[in-house]
């Protein structure tokens, strides 16, 4: 149920992103310090956008769990640390929730219904491996 949420959460904020439009978004960056704003703004709304699909389907779950990690302690620092803890000031509470939610999928993995599992399954199946798949 976390992958599935937090795919939903990061499909949200990178759907807006392209939505804003990738020049608008690389000029906020720039204006919060992001170095290299305009190589930064489509490479994030795309790490959401896709990896949020990818978080939701189940693919490459501990990849993209674990670089949408970084990508919200990355925001933390450089764009909501300063405005201290609470998000309705513009704080890193929220960032830090989806950091931290992001790197328990990218440990855990993507559970038993994704599709991660359903392509190991298959290969184990092949190979006449008869494990049970771990959580």
């Amino acid at each position: 149920m976390l992958r599935v949420v937090l795919g939903v959460v990061f499909i949200a904020h990178g759907a807006q992103k392209f939505a804003q439009g990738i020049p608008n978004v690389s000029r906020g960056f720039a204006g919060m310090g992001v170095p290299l704003a305009e190589l930064a703004a489509p490479l994030v709304a795309g790490l959401e956008l896709v990896g949020g699909a990818f978080l939701v389907l189940g693919i490459a779950t501990r990849v993209v769990g674990a670089l949408l990690a970084v990508n919200m302690v990355v925001a933390g620092l450089l764009a909501h640390a300063t405005a201290g803890f609470f998000a309705q000031q513009g704080g890193f509470e929220y960032v830090l929730v989806l950091a931290v939610g992001s790197l328990a999928v990218a440990l855990t993995g993507p559970g038993r219904l994704s599709l991660d599992a359903l392509l190991l399954r298959t290969v184990r199946r092949r190979r006449g491996v008869d494990e049970p798949l771990p959580a």
